[in-house]
């Protein structure tokens, strides 16, 4: 209960239902905030309970100073959570594992169960390895199932565990989809109360909701865990930039090519740790397929969310998705009495503001490696020429004349492109050449992009015109289409779409995010060889969010973003090399050249399918047993009862060793003696270097421990589809191969020296700690600026406490990864002011004591802790930042004092 401090509890009648509210303008200032701001405020004066959430807390955000730096904690407790199956697997494992330590602790295992909502949705395994072909989708389908049965069942067994606990199973569509069009609330109904509906989720693009107007972001999976289980996530209230939107987009322009611009601009801006809200007359007139585009892109740009406010343009979309006249009705109402409708007049307080008028949008891409690296598509092909001397070898560049691109911003002409044409003998027998620049992944693909009906009928409509007029792909080009929900097939159906799609190669592949999370699947065997063993700078062109370096293939070097149809466009063509928007792309059954304007959709065309061939009950049929899944999901054997029957032979879901030994009482917080050095590290070392990624090489430490379980090397599958195995991922473990330990000079990857032998001899990361752990010997690390920056991985936090390591020392933090390294009972401390273990001398080779831990014994947070390496002693700052975080460091970390209070209920 609320103790409802500024009287702000009333009531909100609609229809025949009656709901309890928390009245906003009951706090002084709240009138003029954003609107993500007020969804924070209501969130406060619904949850203020005295201890984590004060009558202070509220009145510092209803005076909220829009130029101020950030520094004000406040606890946010989002109304549900929605996770993805890689990062949420090692969700359920936790929960599983609690309940068994509840049991152990004479407690009853039924206590643990989610105490928000939390859904899954199954959609980062299915990999394109069969395309073109009618039956990809059902071969893919049946692979996924082989690779992923272990973790399959989990998630099954999970789903009839625990309460409040969905899954909706592979094969469905993209989590963010699903999101949108059916798990997503606007407004949440609760024991009585109307509420917004916020969220965390367990991936970055989990801001694709906030163009519904559902405040949300991504999270790692120690956070999503907390949320799960009751527990607020902290914050600082943050600044929130306005970006205001005038004009609309002109025909020709798709909603890719919009997003695109703003990430350039929003990049360039600088939003990092910022929200972002949209605002002004141009909003309204941007459909809702389109802010989810632009939500969706947030982690992109940088901001933490990516907002619209609520109005009638997100009623139409709710009504459209088959959600009930009630809930339209409650959005509505609830939207209005809470001063949370858009006004496109209205100016709100903002930090800082942005301008975009939408008629000066032109067709673009971005790439080779970034998102925010806008290029107009009329330059693309002579910006590849520039690019992609970037990716070939020097003889490569000394064949095409190094002189032949002057030193200027303006792409060069592309005579002086590298060219190494190189002669494929394909499995059929036919013989083809490709070169740099040879589109080899066209991929409709990703939650960005599939989600908006305009996009995906535009690429179907660019397929129809290509086939009718004898077009068709390049031989070396892998054309995949893997929509977000199933909704898309059924309206390419209805508007007899599908058959020009497979004509030219973009057959269903599966309903998951495939390409864009690097799920493409092989090359064919002989297109791939011919591209390695020749050195070609081959191209992927996708509609997703992320074309980062070695993320699509690992035969592909450049990777571009464009719209769906553009995608189809460059399937055909072939090549980067060529100017699409006035070379032809081929030519006609009478010899006549056939341009991209040729087969380009106009606006009307694109508006009379969509108005046509989409409605509510497309929606309402793919969802109505949305949690129930195939006979093959169905058919899945599972064990009973509301513990885990855990497979010894597993090596994808085994049970972590979080609560081995556990009492109902805490042991005192206790200082560290005689602790080694396991890393030692310099700026910016991210989560990305920290979290296990990515393949498992067979000469690795988890490589080795895959061997000894009897797995084959092509079974080995990725590090996150084994985020459920700690003995993997622990091995994983700061392993990145570009991870420099600076106490192991001269190495790249995961290794360190090894002080319990004789002079420290160089090894493995893990196999050292394996040996100090056995030997009693505490860890820590040492670090520069920014640690942990990046997404906020909770492998990186669980990792680092599961190979004993007790304590971090860094200049400064990422404050998610401080948070869930506590999270995990790791200490955070922080060089004194203006030093660093450069500068104090620190080889990483002294023996560490760290005293006055202890302190925290008493209730408090001590300021600083003494540290003495060697010879060496400062005054370390303790980053323990608030009551809440010291009493998760006291009880060993989050999930301990989570599992402990909810005994004591």
């Amino acid at each position: 209960m609320s103790a409802n401090s500024f009287d702000a509890r009333s009531t909100l009648q609609v229809g025949d239902e009656s709901y309890e509210i928390f009245r906003l303008d009951k706090v002084e200032g709240s009138a003029r905030l954003p609107y993500s701001l007020k969804v924070l405020l209501e969130n406060l004066l619904r949850t203020e309970d005295g201890a984590n959430i004060t009558a202070d807390h509220i009145r510092a955000l209803g005076g909220w100073d829009s130029q101020a730096q950030p520094s004000q904690e406040i606890q946010f407790t989002p109304a549900r959570v929605i996770m993805q199956d890689f990062t949420g697997v090692p969700c359920v494992v936790d929960l599983a594992t609690m309940r068994e330590a509840v049991k152990e602790l004479g407690g009853d295992p039924a206590k643990i169960n989610p105490l928000a909502p939390a859904e899954l949705v199954i959609d980062h395994s299915v990999i394109a390895d069969k395309f073109g072909t009618a039956n990809a989708f059902q071969q893919n389908v049946e692979l996924e199932y082989g690779r992923n049965k272990e973790r399959y069942q989990f998630l099954r067994w999970g789903q009839t565990a625990f309460d409040e606990f969905k899954v909706v199973p592979p094969g469905t569509g993209i989590v963010h989809q699903v999101n949108i069009e059916h798990l997503a609330r606007t407004v949440m109904t609760r024991n009585g109360q109307a509420y917004p509906d916020t969220l965390v989720g367990t991936d970055s693009h989990t801001t694709m909701v906030n163009g519904l107007g559902v405040l949300g972001w991504g999270v790692g999976g120690i956070e999503a865990e907390a949320a799960m289980l009751g527990q607020p996530v902290s914050m600082l209230i943050p600044r929130v930039v306005g970006f205001k939107l005038t004009g609309e987009l002109k025909p020709g322009t798709t909603a890719t090519d919009l997003v695109l611009t703003i990430t350039e601009m929003l990049r360039k801006h600088g939003v990092v740790g910022k929200f972002v809200e949209f605002y002004g007359e141009g909003v309204a007139a941007t459909s809702l397929a389109n802010r989810a585009t632009i939500g969706n892109m947030s982690p992109e740009f940088g901001s933490t969310a990516a907002i619209f406010p609520i109005d009638d343009e997100t009623l139409n979309y709710l009504k459209l998705t088959g959600r009930s006249e009630q809930q339209v009705a409650l959005v509505e109402a609830y939207a209005k009495e809470q001063g949370l409708w858009l006004d496109p007049a209205a100016e709100p307080d903002f930090s800082e503001k942005l301008e975009l008028d939408l008629s000066t949008v032109v067709p673009s891409i971005a790439g080779p490696k970034r998102p925010q690296d806008r290029i107009v598509l009329a330059e693309a092909s002579r910006q590849f020429a520039q690019d992609v001397r970037n990716y070939v070898s020097e003889a490569d560049l000394d064949e095409a004349g190094k002189e032949s691109f002057p030193a200027s911003d303006a792409p060069a002409v592309s005579n002086g492109t590298p060219s190494k044409p190189t002669q494929v003998v394909a499995a059929d027998g036919s013989v083809f050449e490709i070169d740099h620049g040879a589109v080899t992944v066209a991929a409709i693909t990703s939650c960005t992009n599939t989600s908006n009906p305009y996009v995906m009928v535009a690429a179907a409509l660019v397929a129809k015109k290509a086939v009718e007029k004898g077009l068709s792909r390049k031989p070396w080009v892998k054309t995949t289409l893997a929509p977000g929900s199933k909704v898309v097939t059924d309206y390419f159906d209805k508007a007899n779409l599908t058959p020009y799609l497979d004509k030219l190669g973009f057959n269903l592949v599966g309903y998951g995010c495939t390409t864009c999370i690097g799920n493409s699947g092989p090359l064919d065997e002989e297109i791939s060889k011919a591209i390695n063993e020749n050195d070609l700078a081959v191209t992927s062109v996708l509609s997703g969010n992320r074309n980062f370096e070695g993320r699509i293939n690992p035969d592909v070097k450049m990777n571009y973003l464009a719209s769906p149809p553009l995608v189809v466009a460059y399937a055909i063509a072939g090549s980067m090399k060529v100017d699409i928007t006035t070379e032809a792309l081929g030519t006609d059954q009478d010899g006549n050249p056939v341009h991209l304007k040729d087969i380009w959709p106009s606006e009307a065309e694109v508006n009379d399918v969509v108005a046509n061939a989409i409605g509510e009950d497309m929606f309402s049929k793919s969802y109505e047993d949305v949690f129930a899944g195939d006979a093959q999901w169905q058919a899945l054997p599972i064990p009973t009862g509301n513990t885990f029957e855990w497979d010894p032979q597993s090596t994808y879901v085994r049970k972590p060793p979080y609560f081995e030994g556990m009492t109902m009482e805490t042991s005192p917080v206790s200082d560290v003696q005689g602790a080694r050095v396991l890393a030692k590290l310099g700026d910016s070392v991210t989560t990305d270097h920290i979290s296990p990624a990515g393949a498992i090489k067979a000469d690795t430490p988890a490589g080795q421990y895959l061997t000894e379980h009897g797995v084959e090397r092509r079974d080995f599958n990725s590090y996150g589809s084994r985020r459920g195995n700690h003995e993997v991922m622990i091995r994983g473990t700061f392993a990145n191969i570009r991870l420099r330990n600076q106490i192991a000079p001269g190495t790249e990857g995961g290794f360190t020296r090894d002080f319990t032998q004789e002079g420290g001899p160089v090894s493995f990361i893990y196999d050292a700690s394996q040996n100090y752990q056995a030997a009693g010997i505490p860890l820590v690390i040492l670090a520069g600026k920014e640690y942990g920056s990046g997404s906020s991985r909770d492998w990186a936090a669980k990792g680092t406490a599961l190979l004993g390591v007790k304590a971090v020392i860094a200049e400064s933090y990422e404050r998610i990864h401080r948070s869930n390294l506590i999270g995990m009972g790791v200490l955070p401390l922080q060089f004194p002011e203006g030093a660093s273990a450069q500068s104090l001398g620190l080889t990483g080779e002294e023996t560490f004591d760290i005293t006055g831990v202890t302190a925290l014994n008493d209730g408090g947070i001590p300021e600083t802790v003494k540290v003495k390496a060697g010879d060496v002693e400062f005054d370390a700052k303790v980053r323990i930042d608030t009551p809440g975080e010291a009493d998760y460091y006291r009880n060993g970390g989050i999930m301990q004092y989570v599992l402990r209070s909810l005994i004591r209920k």
